[in-house]
């Protein structure tokens, strides 16, 4: 019969959330809430590992960094947002703004929408934190915008529409007098 030394045990190893994940990934799960069911993480937490990983591309959610682009509107606004602190969160509403007309003037709704959702996102991310004050900023943003009556929208767009019209008339007016002389 032999002595050993030294009594050596298996040491049991423990993996980090991270580790299970990009685990649990590698072996083929790739399903972004079954990951998180099994590795008790969020599935925000999830994807944004994932991403950062270089292992999915188009996760996107309340805390999914403006670094990864959710569409072509996004550019608009990385760097610009934050709510640092309060002149932070007025220089993200200025920001937010300036976006907001500028779509407005390209009547490009989908801009608009997606400025709304910025806004949004930056009100929830303030306020899930405790920046209240700043939270608030983006919220009375936001209230201003969603509280004019679409009425007075409808009529708007339908002035835009009439004017847009009326140029169009006058220019091709203007191209057959060119012509005819």
């Amino acid at each position: 019969m032999t002595e050993t030394l030294f009594d050596t045990k298996e040491m049991e190893t423990v993996q980090t959330k991270k580790e299970m994940i990009l685990s649990l990934y590698e072996k083929g799960t790739t399903e972004i809430e079954t990951i998180a069911a099994v590795s008790g993480a969020k599935p925000s937490y999830v994807g944004s590992v994932l991403q950062k990983e270089g292992l999915i591309d188009n996760y996107f959610d309340l805390y999914t960094s403006t670094n990864y682009p959710m569409n072509v509107y996004s550019k608009h606004f990385r760097g610009k947002l934050g709510f640092k602190d309060v002149n932070t969160a007025r220089s993200g509403v200025r920001n937010l703004e300036q976006a907001y007309r500028y779509f407005d003037e390209n009547q490009d709704r989908a801009g608009q929408h997606h400025a709304l959702e910025m806004g949004l996102m930056m009100l929830d991310r303030a306020r899930w934190t405790g920046k209240l004050e700043e939270a608030e900023i983006y919220r009375r943003w936001l209230a201003h915008k969603l509280s004019r009556p679409l009425t007075n929208n409808v009529v708007s767009l339908a002035a835009k529409r009439e004017e847009k019209k009326e140029n169009s008339a006058e220019a091709v007016s203007q191209n057959e007098l060119k012509f005819a002389a």
